[in-house]
C-alpha cells in the first residue's frame, strides 16, 4: 500500500500576507492581493498533481481564498483562535486526524510535482524537514506515519526542526526549496519556472 501523506497548507488573510513582495506589485493592493493568492494556488496545484499526496487541504479564514481553493476541490479549514503559523498547523493536524500529515508552505509558485514527489519517497517513513534554498528556514515538514507533526516555523525553523528530531531531506529539489518572501526569491523562482497563475498575475516579469 502506497504511503500517503495528506497535506496542510497555511495561507493568511491576503491582506497580511508576503509584505515584503508589495514592490513587485507597484505598491497596489489588489495586484498585491491577487499576487499572493497566486503563489497560494500554484503551490497548491503541484501538490495536488503530486502522487503519494492523497489530499490537500489549506487552513486560512479568507473567504476569497477559500472559495479559490474549493474551486480546485481543496477543503479549508479556519484558522484557530490562537494566533500563529504552528499553532494554525497543530490545530489543522488535530482536525484531519489523518494516518500522515504534512505541512507544505504557500509560496512555492515554482514547485514541480516530481521534486515534491521525490521528497516524499525521500521520506521513507520518517518525521522529516526539507530547509528552503538559504538552509535556514523550511518549506516541507513531514510527520511520520501515526506520528505528530511538531512543527517549529519561525526564524531559523530548520535548526529547530533538527533539534526536534525530524531529519533533514537534501535533494536536487530547487523548485521545493525556493519559497518566495522577496523580489529576489521571485526573480529566482521565475528562472524555475512560475506556476500559471503565478505568471499571470506578472505580465510585466513574464513578457
Amino acid at each position: 500500500m502506497r504511503d500517503e501523506v495528506d497535506l496542510l497548507v497555511p495561507v493568511k488573510t491576503l491582506d497580511r500576507a508576503k509584505t515584503r513582495l508589495t514592490s513587485a506589485t507597484g505598491g497596489d493592493p489588489v495586484s498585491h492581493a491577487a499576487l499572493a493568492l497566486a503563489l497560494a494556488l500554484d503551490t497548491v496545484s503541484a501538490a495536488l498533481a503530486t502522487p503519494g499526496v492523497r489530499r490537500v487541504v489549506t487552513i486560512t479564514s479568507d473567504p476569497a481564498v477559500a472559495s479559490e481553493m474549493a474551486a480546485l476541490g481543496v477543503e479549508s479549514v479556519p484558522e484557530p483562535a490562537e494566533p500563529g503559523l504552528n499553532e494554525a498547523l497543530r490545530h489543522g493536524a488535530r482536525t484531519l486526524r489523518s494516518s500522515r500529515v504534512g505541512a507544505l508552505q504557500a509560496d512555492l509558485p515554482a514547485l514541480r510535482s516530481d521534486e515534491l514527489q521525490a521528497a516524499l519517497e525521500a521520506a521513507r517513513g520518517r518525521r522529516t524537514f526539507v530547509p528552503d534554498r538559504q538552509g535556514t528556514g523550511t518549506t516541507l515538514l513531514l510527520a511520520a506515519p501515526g506520528g505528530e507533526l511538531d512543527p517549529r516555523f519561525g526564524v531559523g525553523s530548520a535548526g529547530h526542526h533538527q533539534v526536534s528530531g525530524a531529519a533533514t531531506l537534501l535533494g536536487p529539489w530547487p523548485s521545493l526549496r525556493c519559497d518566495v518572501d522577496t523580489e529576489e526569491d521571485l526573480r529566482l523562482a521565475l528562472g524555475l519556472g512560475l506556476g500559471p497563475h503565478t505568471a499571470n498575475a506578472l505580465p510585466a516579469w513574464t513578457t
